[in-house]
């Protein structure tokens, strides 16, 4: 799963002097066409990657695929960010992003590398996007005493209704109903992603979000290598017998999945509003939805069509609720600091 975190809150620099300092090293519309560069990277890449999952573990082991990769991606980024004079980090940071790689890249993408070997790729990717679902949620239940606002209520009902219709029995909306023991690990591994970026909010990372994302890459990966020679899914494996198009979708979730596809959502976070950032949770799945169905001829019914409407639909509700609170918040501090200043 690559499912970014935009719940993370690592320092960021400050949006308007990030652009004023681009506005001074290049043209305006240099700087608007790497941004719809890499809004179209995030939608299109991270949307194709759960294809290029199902596609790598037609012959390769789930678990020993999806470490080998964040091993190989999180090394490289995490050299190239050392290299640009990144401080090295501390024993904290790495106990942190061991926690974080665990529960995001273990349990989140672990589970959805193992389900994918029985769930289409395109209905993994609708159930992935219940993470923002998962998010409210959990927010809530730390708070228990503060009633959530009545859209975000509304944004979960919608969301999990959704997401039973998609899983329940052919009687509850006709057939097209999905392997359930897959369902639930996907279910599962949402809610491990939440827990993870909920986690990382206040976790002792390092400031810069390039290389505590190196570092979760290695973590994650660590342990899911480790997963991999637990379960003794290797033992069968033969190299020699990996097929082209696996090797192929295995390069392709390194270079383009990780690599390209971070350093895009990275950018993004300093160059635009996490308000337009967070469309990639609901166009993904509508990208891996086509895919799934155009490439590997995945089937599409009218329930899951319909189910995945209205799950994107409850995120979409939720995200961009969540974003206008935090608007406003930042408003009303900033216009007391503005006063004060003056």
């Amino acid at each position: 799963m690559t499912v970014p975190r935009l719940y993370r809150t690592h320092a960021i620099p400050d949006i308007d002097k990030f652009a004023s300092q681009q506005h001074e090293t290049m043209p305006t519309i240099s700087l608007r066409v790497q941004i719809a560069l890499a809004f179209l990277s995030i939608y299109t890449i991270w949307g194709s990657t759960y294809l290029a999952i199902r596609i790598a573990i037609e012959t390769l082991p789930p678990f020993l695929m999806a470490g080998t990769r964040f091993l190989i991606a999180g090394a490289a980024l995490y050299l190239w960010t050392r290299l640009r004079g990144a401080p090295g980090p501390t024993r904290a940071n790495w106990k942190a992003a061991t926690i974080v790689g665990g529960l995001l890249l273990l349990g989140g993408n672990g589970g959805v590398v193992w389900a994918e070997q029985t769930v289409p790729s395109g209905l993994t990717a609708v159930l992935i996007t219940t993470v923002p679902l998962w998010m409210a949620l959990l927010e809530w239940k730390r708070y228990e005493r503060v009633r959530p606002p009545a859209p975000i209520v509304l944004g979960l009902v919608i969301g999990f209704a959704g997401v039973v219709l998609l899983v329940g029995p052919e009687e509850l909306a006709g057939s097209g109903t999905i392997n359930r023991i897959g369902a639930t690990v996907l279910i599962l591994a949402s809610l491990s992603w939440a827990i993870g970026s909920l986690y990382s909010r206040k976790a002792l990372l390092p400031s810069s979000p390039l290389q505590s994302t190196s570092m979760e890459m290695v973590s994650g990966g660590a342990l899911l290598t480790l997963a991999s020679l637990v379960s003794f899914e290797w033992s069968g494996f033969q190299p020699s017998e990996t097929s082209l198009a696996s090797l192929i979708a295995f390069i392709y979730l390194i270079t383009l999945g990780s690599l390209v596809g971070f350093t895009s959502y990275i950018f993004l976070l300093k160059a635009s509003t996490p308000a337009k950032v967070s469309t990639y949770a609901y166009v993904n799945p509508i990208i891996a939805v086509i895919l799934g169905w155009a490439i590997a001829q995945e089937e599409l019914t009218l329930r899951t069509l319909f189910a995945a409407a209205v799950i994107v639909a409850a995120v979409v509700v939720i995200t961009t609720y969540r974003a206008a609170i935090n608007h406003a918040a930042k408003t009303a501090v900033a216009v007391p600091a503005q006063s004060a200043r003056r």
